[in-house]
C-alpha cells in the first residue's frame, strides 16, 4: 500500500484530501486512518451500496457481517441463508452474484487488481475501480453519481447526462492524476464520494464549505444549482397483476419460489399472475 504522504495543499486533490482527513464519514465498513483496508469488507460494502443508500446499508451491515464475517463463511453458506440475511437491501440479483463471487474468491483468492475484480459476477466497471483503489491502493478512477455531479460542477459541463458521462469521467481521471491523489488513491476516491454526499449535494450544495470552491467553474458562473443537466427520462408503462392468498385448513399459506434468474430470482412469493 502507498504511504500516507502529506498532501500538496496547492493542488486540487491535495485540498480535497486535507478536507477528507478532517471530515471523513465514519462508516462501519471503512478502515480507520492508518489501518489497512480489508478487501472482503470493501467488496461487500460496494456490492451492498449498489442501488441502495448508505443509511440502508449501515442499518444492516452488522447483522450481515455478524452472520458472514469472512469470505469462507459466506462462500460455504447455503443460498437460503444468504438471501435471508440480505432481506431489506433489495435487488436480490446482487445477493446471488455476491454468493457466486464469494465461492470464486474462496477458491482462487481475492483478485489483485481492477481487471481481476471486473471478471467476478456482479462487479461492473465502477465497482471494480472503487475496490481496486480502496482495497489495493491502485490509481483507479471510480465514477458514480456523486463523482459525476462534482465534476459537472467543477468543470461547468452543461451537456446532459448520460451523454456527458465520458467527458466527466475524463475530468475525474485528470483530478486523480496529480501527485497527492496518486499517493493516496483510496482516500482520494472516498474523498470524492464524501464530497458529493455531504457538500456537493444534488440540491443546495454547501459551496461555502467546499475545499474545491475556488476551482469550481459552475460556482463562478452561478450555475451550481443547475448542473448537472440530465436528459428527460422516458415514461415507463404501468403494469398490473393479481396475487393470490391460498390457505389450507391448518392455516398454512402457499408460497412458491421464483425462478433463479430475473426479478427477485430465487425468492419466495405468493403465487400470482
Amino acid at each position: 500500500m502507498p504511504s500516507r504522504a502529506r498532501p500538496t495543499i496547492t493542488s486540487r486533490s491535495g485540498r480535497l484530501l486535507a478536507w477528507f482527513d478532517r471530515n471523513r464519514r465514519d462508516l462501519p465498513w471503512r478502515a480507520r486512518p492508518g489501518e489497512p483496508p480489508d478487501p472482503y469488507r470493501v467488496w461487500l460494502s460496494e456490492i451492498m451500496l449498489q442501488q441502495t443508500t448508505v443509511a440502508t446499508v449501515a442499518r444492516r451491515w452488522d447483522r450481515f457481517v455478524g452472520r458472514f464475517p469472512d469470505i469462507g463463511t459466506l462462500a460455504a453458506a447455503p443460498w437460503e441463508d444468504v438471501a435471508a440475511a440480505w432481506a431489506g437491501l433489495g435487488y436480490y440479483a446482487r445477493a446471488r452474484n455476491l454468493h457466486a463471487a464469494a465461492r470464486q474468491i474462496a477458491a482462487a483468492g481475492f483478485p489483485p487488481d481492477e481487471r481481476g475484480w471486473r471478471a467476478l459476477p456482479g462487479v461492473g466497471a465502477y465497482t471494480a475501480a472503487a475496490i481496486a483503489a480502496i482495497a489495493h491502493g491502485q490509481p483507479s478512477v471510480a465514477v458514480d453519481g456523486n463523482v459525476l455531479r462534482v465534476m459537472a460542477r467543477l468543470e461547468a459541463v452543461a451537456a446532459p447526462l448520460p451523454a456527458s458521462r465520458r467527458t466527466l469521467a475524463k475530468a475525474a481521471a485528470t483530478l486523480m492524476a496529480d501527485e497527492a491523489a496518486r499517493a493516496r488513491p483510496g482516500d482520494a476516491v472516498q474523498a470524492l464520494f464524501d464530497l458529493g454526499a455531504g457538500i456537493c449535494t444534488p440540491r443546495r450544495p454547501a459551496c461555502a464549505r467546499c475545499p474545491l470552491a475556488g476551482d469550481c467553474a459552475a460556482r463562478a458562473g452561478g450555475q451550481q444549482d443547475r448542473l448537472p443537466v440530465r436528459a428527460p427520462r422516458r415514461e415507463r408503462p404501468a403494469l398490473a397483476g393479481a396475487v393470490f392468498w391460498v390457505e389450507d385448513e391448518a392455516g398454512l399459506v402457499w408460497l412458491r419460489r421464483r425462478p433463479p434468474e430475473g426479478l427477485l430470482g430465487g425468492m419466495l412469493e405468493l403465487p400470482g399472475s
